[in-house]
């Protein structure tokens, strides 16, 4: 795909989406007095709403080949896994943010790459469709390892009104290991199924899926309710969660999918540790990161870096090696 022939709109919105998607963080820390289950609902139920349109939409237009697939059992398995996955992505990512500062909640959010490749090192020689990780994405997953490791000297330092913690800091991580899950359905699904008919129903049950856990598990969930979002005190924020972030941050860098590499999507997404920190820092007052933050954070995108380039090499060789001659 050349990137001279691609439209200028196409790369204005992917700096929107990236930006989109990197005050994701800053906002949900923002109403942290509704506890995290359920707040992660919320978000999920309004954007299931902003996405009922286009699913509509879809549903309305799709042949009938695809109509009749979405309704197979096999489809609404994955989907529900895929809403599990991101029930449990935005659960554990949302409870991170209570536990420790933004920077570090987003950098070890979005240290999904990390986990692919520790998936695939571990499921290679046991799944025939799993490829074993390449010299660039070991070296890659280490230069990670170390900077997370780094990071965490900064444990106990306060940055703004949020500590550093492992707890928290492993939370995060969980977020990116069940996103990957989410990932990879969508993976399979988007070959042939139309963005919101699979966003929409996932979505769906994925806000579906955290209210009961929210009552099970929170005390305070009957003091806010399952559509507490609809406050006026909650419902800008959260209102902006699924517009800004969700809308026009997710949908948004999956249209740029269409015209640009998914190498520059991903490196561009890698960016969001620190747009949102930026986000949160001017908007917000989420504290300058610690010395050991800014250093660990350093190295960890730049592990993550590594595997993301050296992972959309591999995948370009093996299509190109795939293709006819």
């Amino acid at each position: 795909m050349s990137t001279s022939s691609t439209p200028g709109w196409v790369w204005g919105l992917l700096v929107a989406a990236v930006v989109g998607v990197s005050s994701a963080g800053a906002l949900f820390q923002h109403v942290d007095a509704v506890p995290p289950l359920l707040r992660a609902s919320w978000r999920l139920q309004l954007t299931a709403i902003v996405l009922l349109p286009f699913f509509l939409y879809q549903l309305s237009t799709i042949t009938p080949e695809v109509a009749t697939r979405f309704r197979t059992r096999q489809t609404w398995v994955l989907l529900s896994a895929s809403g599990i996955a991101l029930a449990a992505h935005f659960g554990a990512w949302v409870a991170s943010l209570d536990q420790t500062t933004l920077t570090h909640s987003l950098l070890f959010v979005t240290a999904h790459p990390l986990v692919i490749v520790i998936g695939m090192a571990m499921l290679a020689s046991s799944v025939g469709a799993v490829r074993s990780p390449r010299r660039n994405e070991a070296i890659g997953a280490l230069i990670c390892f170390i900077g997370a490791a780094i990071t965490l000297l900064d444990t106990g330092s306060q940055q703004g009104d949020q500590t550093v913690t492992v707890l928290g800091d492993l939370l995060a991580f969980g977020g990116a290991v069940f996103v990957v899950g989410y990932i990879v359905v969508g993976r399979i699904l988007r070959t042939w199924l139309p963005i919101f008919l699979y966003a929409y129903p996932v979505t769906l049950i994925a806000a579906l899926l955290l209210l009961p856990l929210s009552y099970a598990l929170e005390p305070t969930f009957a003091e806010f309710g399952v559509l507490g979002w609809t406050d006026a005190e909650f419902f800008v924020w959260f209102l902006l969660l699924a517009l800004v972030a969700g809308l026009l941050g997710h949908t948004g860098l999956n249209t740029c999918l269409r015209y640009i590499s998914p190498l520059v999507v991903s490196v561009s997404v890698t960016l969001e540790p620190v747009l949102g920190s930026i986000i949160g820092w001017l908007f917000f007052d989420s504290g300058v990161p610690g010395r050991w933050t800014w250093l660990g954070g350093m190295v960890l995108m730049a592990g993550l870096l590594t595997v993301v380039v050296a992972g959309e090499q591999a995948s370009q060789e093996a299509n190109n090696q795939n293709e006819p001659a």
